[in-house]
């Protein structure tokens, strides 16, 4: 006789608090409930549901966990607007979740480059341009410090992306910045003349911004993230394996 056990697969039902942060989410990504506008206190929302409050409760608090919504001084739920890092985050452990490659990583992230650095040459203001040269001094003297320069390089990328004026853009480049993180470290502790090509590039690319040239600014933008991958594969790793390879031994931690 046939066990039918192997026929079919057990059943999950998705935990009540869980949809009510869903239908929440959705509603609010779906434009209905905008940013700081009520969405009603935990009572209202018991009634629409037609939950407890513990229920309630608990879908609240994922969503204020994630920053998308926040509590007012009259107790009233507000819808919030999460930080970048915050969106990323859920996007870091998507890509995580589906295996995706340091390949796929890469080839995304040149395309992200190639957008950000021509937004960058052509909009970078004066406040911009200034952070810049300051992170490159900074970098300068920190050279022998792969975790430092590490840390220094995603925050050259994030002010390049600032030049930009380009939310979306600045919004799809965190995850890919959140993951490179840790290897750029790896590649530092391991490629000795990388901290050097890193810092030259990085120069390259500001001359560019501040002679809005777009041209060379994406020659050098290929250049760096071109060096990276050499970088990745000298010291060891495939672009054919899962980011969680490293990403999850180095941790999440993204530099502060």
């Amino acid at each position: 006789m046939t066990d039918l056990a192997e026929k079919f697969r057990r059943i999950h039902s998705t935990p009540a608090y869980q949809l009510v942060a869903e239908a929440i989410e959705n509603r609010i990504l779906s434009g209905g409930i905008r940013p700081g506008e009520p969405i009603g206190t935990e009572a209202e929302l018991v009634k629409q549901f037609g939950v407890n409050r513990s229920t309630v409760r608990e879908g609240i608090r994922l969503l204020e966990h994630d920053g998308i919504i926040q509590r007012q001084s009259n107790r009233r739920l507000a819808v919030s607007l999460p930080h970048y890092e915050r969106l990323a985050s859920r996007t870091t452990r998507a890509m995580v979740l589906h295996e995706v490659t340091f390949r796929e990583l890469y080839e995304a992230a040149m395309a992200l480059q190639m957008a950000t650095i021509e937004g960058a040459t052509q909009r970078a203001t004066p406040e911009i341009v200034s952070a810049m040269a300051e992170n490159i001094d900074r970098t300068a003297r920190v050279l022998d410090d792969p975790a430092a320069v590490a840390a220094l390089d995603s925050e050259f990328h994030s002010l390049i992306g600032k030049a930009s004026a380009n939310r979306v853009l600045q919004l799809a480049r965190e995850p890919s910045d959140l993951l490179v993180y840790p290897t750029t470290k790896l590649i530092l502790s391991k490629v000795k003349e990388g901290a050097a090509r890193l810092l030259h590039a990085h120069r390259m690319l500001l001359e560019a911004i501040r002679r809005n040239d777009v041209e060379a600014g994406r020659l050098w933008a290929r250049r760096h993230l071109n060096d990276w991958r050499k970088g990745f594969e000298r010291s060891g790793n495939d672009l054919d394996q899962p980011i969680d390879s490293l990403y999850l031994r180095e941790g999440p931690t993204s530099p502060s």
